[in-house]
């Protein structure tokens, strides 16, 4: 079936107004704004997502802990959006001191999340405009044991194994540019 976020954001938008209106509990509410944000993203408003983003993520934090999947992945969701915006240098921040560390600590370095973290960290250091020869060099040493852990957690043709695995060559073709002085 065929996404149709332009149809889907005024739907959203009104639970979103209706949850916040009935809802005594703030887990229905960091839902409906969590997914009001992916279907701004989704239809191009990524600022907008952002606000609503870095919203969710610090009402997750008061409410739920740093620990909290839940937490974890709404810090995912903005780890992302940052990225996608460029904001590498917030984006390497939160992750490096704060996500990254809490999602190892409470769910596993082999967890999901976790390697999805490492992931978009790697993303941030391979897009980085000023990036360096020691920036590429961690991306790919970081998606070397992201892959590893893809294969050995979810097997060979996982499709998340081989988006790594992808994602891995490109880093190693950006560092040889760099040491070969294209980049």
């Amino acid at each position: 079936r065929p996404s149709r976020p332009e149809e889907a954001l005024p739907v959203l938008e009104a639970y979103l107004k209706l949850v916040r209106r009935y809802s005594a509990d703030e887990t229905p509410i960091l839902s409906a704004q969590s997914n009001l944000a992916n279907c701004l993203n989704n239809v191009g408003r990524r600022d907008e997502a952002l606000v609503l983003e870095r919203e969710v993520f610090a009402r997750c934090v008061a409410t739920l802990g740093v620990s909290h999947e839940a937490t974890i992945l709404s810090g995912s969701n903005l780890v992302g959006s940052m990225n996608t915006l460029e904001l590498w240098d917030e984006s390497k921040l939160l992750l490096r001191d704060q996500l990254l560390p809490d999602a190892r600590r409470s769910l596993g370095a082999d967890h999901d999340l976790a390697l999805m973290l490492n992931r978009n960290l790697a993303i941030a250091l391979v897009n980085q405009p000023e990036r360096t020869r020691g920036d590429l060099l961690e991306a790919e040493t970081i998606m070397e044991d992201v892959v590893q852990r893809r294969r050995r957690v979810f097997g060979p043709t996982h499709p998340a194994t081989l988006h790594a695995e992808r994602a891995l060559s490109h880093g190693r073709e950006l560092a040889r540019d760099k040491l070969a002085g294209r980049v």
